[in-house]
């Protein structure tokens, strides 16, 4: 009868380990909330009548109430301060399959806008792809497509180096090229112009793990099963704080929630 109790306990014990949460094994968590202090720095206008497909452009929302300028909103601040498009992450986790396997995200052309506004990228990434959804069937020069040029940059100010610049005359064609950031363990982002289109721009934060995430309207942020540790936590913005992270330091423990808020300024 003792062999049979103690088998019974080891069965139970088994089964509770079964049953119990993935975080109590599997790392902790980081959750918290990105601001902006102040007012936000008015958008940046730019006349439609200075760069190509102006009509067709000019559809886009994000404009004045004229119509005559687009309006590119680099600082979107929510309810309660939250701040739009901040990218946090934990570094100093450097995970090679990670980024060997990582595509990223296809950036839309859409309306004479890149979509989405903030992301990331790792600092040698196999392919990163761009896709053209616009054409103009009012134009007879751009029934087919509305000619796009993305031309993107590593940028460690003050300086830029060209990664690649094609041209994209046709809707629903894209491009996939592979990205190399050469100085991203000195600081260097991301950025994806149009040649055609100066509004239209994406940014991207170099990373080297999947802990990270891309902030939303409401500023918070929810990072899972990051191994217990400590590390510094980041967030950035590319064009606030000169465009350098913001960093704190953090612990993760086994099955925990560690926290953190960040405040940007003007």
């Amino acid at each position: 009868m003792k062999k049979v109790g103690v088998m019974s306990a080891i069965a139970i014990g088994a089964i509770a380990l079964l049953a119990a949460p993935m975080s109590s094994w599997a790392g902790g968590e980081v959750e918290g909330k990105v601001t902006f202090s102040g007012k936000p720095p008015a958008p940046k206008e730019f006349l439609f009548s200075k760069f190509t497909n102006p009509e067709f452009c000019g559809k886009n929302p994000n404009k004045d109430a004229k119509g005559e300028k687009r309006l590119l909103h680099e600082v979107q601040v929510g309810k309660d301060g939250g701040l739009k498009n901040a990218v946090v992450a934990v570094t100093g986790i450097n995970d090679e399959k990670f980024q060997a396997d990582f595509k990223g995200e296809d950036i839309i052309a859409k309306l004479c806008e890149f979509l989405p506004y903030t992301g990331v990228v790792v600092p040698n990434q196999s392919s990163f792809r761009v896709m053209n959804t616009d054409a103009d069937p009012d134009d007879p020069k751009s029934v087919k497509g509305v000619l796009h040029n993305p031309h993107s940059f590593e940028v460690l100010a003050p300086s830029s180096t060209t990664i690649f610049n094609i041209g994209l005359p046709e809707k629903d064609k894209g491009l996939d090229k592979p990205i190399k950031l050469r100085k991203a363990d000195k600081g260097s982002v991301f950025k994806l112009i149009c040649d055609q289109h100066e509004f239209m721009q994406f940014w991207a934060l170099p990373i080297t793990s999947l802990h990270y995430a891309v902030v939303g309207e409401d500023g918070k942020f929810t990072i899972k099963d990051v191994p217990a540790g400590k590390y510094k936590l980041v967030a950035w913005h590319p064009v606030l704080n000169k465009g350098k992270p913001i960093e704190q330091d953090i612990e993760v423990k086994d099955g925990a929630s560690a926290s953190a808020k960040f405040e940007f300024k003007p």
